[in-house]
């Protein structure tokens, strides 16, 4: 048996000294051993479908007693249930009276194994005594093991899916194919399969339930933000229009042309204003409609649009801007340009007075974040950062600042925003399943970090 072992991203095999008994020929098991974290050993799969997959089986409290009770009524010594694809046999649970040193991702190339058959076919295997079957009498890794007994059955999911197989076997010859051992691998392997099932429509109906929560969390957070809008800021440019308004009437009955040219340009403004507002609430009730079309989107393409768009503000601001190598993610590629547009735009807009801008972009994969207040371990992200050194935000104004029309205070900044750039950032990104967290201090920049699902 060997191990795999990481030195510094470079791998070479080892003896597995927790290897015991004889070897398995042709079979290896992969761990991690971290040169950073104490000898911590955990199991290493790459495929995250496939960790997963192998997460469900070990979730499910009864298949290790159903392991037990294949080796206690058939006297074989080794019993596991295993994902099956079409590269891989891997191992999900494990009962190892014969001390192989196999453990839950135990991994073989599919091809060396009878399971690959199985699957193709996905009729059971049952050999009493390799000695005396026709068609197994040779295979290496039974032979070179000292196997004579050997039954495997199919696990095949309700929706016609292949999921592996619940298999067994011994260094003696046993009875197997009577019914008490033939009924009893159909029932456990049916109910594992059972299990698995359960599992997929718990999971969906959670997801189902959550993405409920998230859209009432979210309808009711944008409820608030429209009956806010409707009683302050749409009353705003209106109560302005009226006042100067009146005050244009009077100026023009006291025929005082100079007062009434200055009030029309203020009541001009006001309404500009006022049109802008009702144009951002319009565009950003178009974006939270269902109404969506995905595709694969090259992240550094679109940032490259972007800066070209914000070419002219670029050049007078003097900001220099690094973009890094970024993803190809499935998103709408409308959706991420206005993203990129309105965090960038607020970027270069809200340099620090005195000092070059500098923004940068960048990327990583991440293989595990929260997201709607609940941890995904096994799910692949990829989290894109934005760091500019700027005038900053203020601790204060960081709950409130995705809030609509939500805009700094005058002593940070000297320029106003329209306070929506960064409402339809948010709802952009929870529109892709991601998430976008600000992070800022006044004076010292603003970091933002934007999470979207990573392609699978």
């Amino acid at each position: 048996m060997y191990g795999l072992v990481e030195d510094h991203c470079t791998f070479k095999t080892v003896p597995n000294p927790q290897a015991r008994g004889p070897a398995l020929s042709g079979m290896m098991f992969y761990t991690i051993i971290s040169n950073t974290v104490n000898a911590t050993i955990e199991m290493y799969i790459t495929d995250a479908t496939l960790a997963r997959d192998i997460q469900r089986v070990q979730q499910i409290p009864i298949v290790s007693t159903l392991l037990n009770v294949i080796c206690e009524v058939t006297g074989l010594g080794f019993a596991a249930v295993a994902r099956v694809t079409s590269e891989k046999w891997i191992t999900c649970s494990v009962h190892d009276n014969m001390e192989l040193g196999m453990l839950a991702g135990s991994e073989l190339p599919v091809e060396t194994t009878i399971c690959d058959q199985i699957r193709q076919v996905r009729q059971p295997v049952i050999i009493e005594n390799l000695d005396e079957s026709l068609a197994y009498a040779d295979d290496p890794i039974l032979v070179s093991n000292g196997v004579k007994s050997y039954i495997s059955y199919p696990i095949v999911l309700r929706s016609g899916e292949f999921f592996g197989t619940l298999c067994a076997f011994g260094r003696e010859p046993k009875k197997l194919t009577g019914i008490r051992t033939t009924g009893l691998f159909t029932a456990f392997a049916e109910l594992v399969a059972l299990q698995l099932q359960q599992q997929d429509v718990l999971e969906a109906t959670r997801d189902k339930v959550k993405g409920l929560s998230v859209q009432l969390s979210d309808s009711t957070d944008e409820n608030r933000q429209y009956r806010h809008i409707s009683t302050h800021s749409l009353q705003e440019p209106l109560r302005k229009i009226r006042v100067f308004s009146g005050m244009l009437v009077d100026a023009l009955q006291e025929n005082d042309v100079k007062k009434a040219s200055d009030l029309s340009v203020r009541i001009n403004t006001s309404a500009t204003r006022f049109s802008e507002m009702i144009k951002n609430l319009s565009d950003f009730s178009f974006l939270t409609e269902d109404q969506q079309t995905f595709s694969l989107v090259d992240l550094e393409d679109t940032v490259s649009m972007v800066l070209t768009q914000l070419r002219p503000q670029i050049r007078l601001s003097g900001a220099s801007v690094e973009v890094a190598r970024l993803p190809v993610v499935r998103a709408n590629a409308s959706q991420m340009e206005q993203l990129f547009y309105h965090i960038l735009g607020n970027a270069i807009k809200f340099a620090k007075p005195g000092t070059p801008l500098a923004v940068s972009v960048s990327s990583c994969k991440i293989y595990g974040t929260h997201l709607d207040g609940e941890y995904h371990p096994n799910r692949q992200f990829v989290e894109i950062r934005i760091n500019d050194n700027g005038v900053g935000i203020p601790e204060t104004q960081l709950e409130n600042i995705f809030d609509m029309f939500s805009k700094l205070p005058s002593t940070v900044i000297r320029r106003e925003g329209e306070g929506f750039g960064l409402t339809f950032s948010r709802r952009i990104v929870r529109n892709h399943s991601g998430t976008i967290r600000i992070k800022s201090e006044v004076g010292s920049g603003t970091s933002v970090r934007i999470v979207l699902p990573a392609l699978d």
